[in-house]
């Protein structure tokens, strides 16, 4: 903690306020560019994996992509620049959550497919987003409840269940798409196979800021490769209009279902706890001290992004870490960078054929990606339990019998599809669901409610922080990946040291109560 007060001082004598400081246009646009460049991937890959799992029409792929950069460009001015009591205003670019896809998935495939689906999903990332927008205007001690379900063991294990589920998601683009008539062709997978190793071989040997969108650089470079191969087909760019404005509920009225909305409100907790953490991380690089009232408004702006991107035709929103370790690594901490990033996803969100050429990306291409996507978030849930004490047999069980759960819904589907009703199937065929379920209440049952002070550092945070102390070296990349390996193999002295946080709680606690948790972390 001393080196943390000290590193937060000397930030502060350096400036007083660089997070507030708004630098030249020509440098804004350059920043913030780069900001997109090292998000673009991840904000795009949701759409396209929800909506060809969907079977949605390349038109309608197209919207979904135009909608979700547009709604992402609003979200991040919201949280960077901030609206009263809304936005964290800090550095916190704002995307789609990959816990999210899964859920959807099942959701879409259960009301059916194509635009049906989307209406339910809407219906449920809606309410999910103003029921979380509430709930960071509750006290601190209702907050504290909620969190204590969430220590290291379960966040671990519903962060690992959620790459394991995923990559399947990933493998079956790979093959060429479930249901493409060339699905399981050798070529779709040697288009993966040179997608993957190409991002490995940036991630291995680039630098820095190559390595953080080597994901970006291998879908172009993939693509690329099969356009001159007569594999990928742009005739739908040439259809698309130059300019186009996602407007409310385009697909039509949101349908509201309880077992989705059940569905997307455990989600909503996930990102919560993703959010809290990236806010301590980016707060502790800026050198401004988070507390409670910047929490609350981080997570406030979520609620408010995902209300917005149900209504806008998106899906639910959270701070995303890979732009945290950026700003560690260019050392600029404006949050005005992000507002122009904002405003350059917005521009993006309104071009339908810069969109076309991204839904054009042949499957195999974005298999090969998407595995390695995926792949990382396991591994992060990977070293979130690494410091868990799995001796214990207590929480050995926990997380082994959580991932059974998990596994159940894509080894055994026909008991959800042909021996449970319509709307149960919609909320347990899934393994996020089912996996993350199992490890809350197996937690509760071996171990009770984690004290206050079990997320001290919240584990997506301290994966952010400690992948951009990393980054700084030459050549090291940022990813999930290089980052465990070097904080569990790293004696305790030579790690990143990370502020001490409590469990994060609203602004609306009274002042006792922030007293008392500082006590307690």
């Amino acid at each position: 903690m001393a080196r943390v007060a000290a590193r937060l001082s000397e930030n502060g004598k350096q400036s007083t306020h660089p997070v507030d400081e708004v630098l030249p246009l020509p440098k804004l646009a350059l920043y913030g560019f780069q900001h997109v460049l090292a998000f673009y991937a991840g904000a795009v890959i949701v759409p396209i994996i929800v909506g060809n799992a969907l079977k949605l029409s390349p038109e309608q792929l197209v919207y979904l992509i135009n909608a979700d950069l547009f709604t992402c460009g609003i979200a991040s001015i919201i949280q960077a620049l901030g609206i009263g009591r809304i936005g964290a205003r800090l550095p916190l670019i704002q995307g789609v959550t990959f816990t999210a896809v899964s859920p959807m998935i099942a959701i879409g495939l259960g009301a059916g497919g194509g635009t049906a689906a989307l209406l339910v999903i809407y219906g449920a990332v809606i309410t999910a987003g103003i029921a979380t927008f509430a709930f960071a205007w509750l006290p601190a001690k209702a907050f504290r409840a909620v969190m204590r379900l969430f220590p290291p063991v379960v966040t671990g294990t519903v962060i690992t269940v959620l790459g394991i589920v995923l990559i399947p998601v990933g493998l079956n683009d790979a093959a060429g798409g479930l249901g493409s008539p060339d699905f399981g062709d050798p070529k779709n997978f040697a288009y993966a196979g040179g997608t993957m190793l190409f991002i490995l071989v940036l991630m291995k040997i680039g630098k820095p800021f190559l390595s953080s969108i080597s994901i970006l650089l291998g879908l172009v470079v993939g693509t690329t490769t099969a356009f001159l191969l007569g594999d990928a087909k742009f005739g739908d760019v040439s259809k698309s209009d130059w300019v186009g404005v996602s407007t409310p509920f385009h697909f039509g009225v949101p349908k509201f279902e309880w077992f989705p909305i059940v569905l997307m409100l455990i989600v909503m907790l996930i990102t919560m706890v993703e959010t809290t953490g990236d806010t301590y991380a980016v707060g502790d690089i800026v050198g401004k001290e988070v507390d409670s009232e910047t929490v609350a408004r981080a997570l406030r702006a979520d609620g408010a992004a995902t209300a917005l991107g149900g209504v806008l035709n998106s899906f639910p929103y959270v701070a995303f870490a890979e732009n945290v370790g950026l700003v560690r690594m260019t050392k600029v901490k404006s949050r005005f960078v992000v507002v122009a990033a904002g405003v350059f996803m917005i521009i993006l969100g309104l071009l339908p054929k810069a969109a076309a050429i991204v839904a054009a990306v042949p499957h195999g291409v974005l298999g090969g990606a998407a595995t390695v996507m995926f792949a990382m978030v396991a591994l992060a849930g990977i070293q979130t339990l690494a410091k868990v004490d799995l001796k214990e047999e207590k929480n050995a069980l926990i997380v082994g019998v959580s991932l059974a759960f998990a596994l159940l819904p894509a080894t055994v589907p026909v008991f959800f599809t042909k021996h449970m009703d319509a709307d149960l199937s919609s909320l347990l065929n899934s393994g996020v669901t089912l996996g993350a379920t199992a490890a809350i209440v197996l937690n509760l049952v071996f171990n009770g409610p984690a004290k206050d002070g079990a997320h001290d550092v919240p584990e997506a945070g301290a994966q952010a922080l400690a992948a951009a102390e990393v980054d700084t070296a030459p050549g090291s990349a940022v990813t999930a990946p290089d980052t465990a390996a070097t904080d569990a193999t790293a004696p305790d002295a030579a790690k990143p040291e990370l502020p001490a946080q409590p469990v994060a709680a609203p602004a609306g606690a009274e002042k006792a109560d922030d007293a008392e948790t500082s006590s307690a972390g």
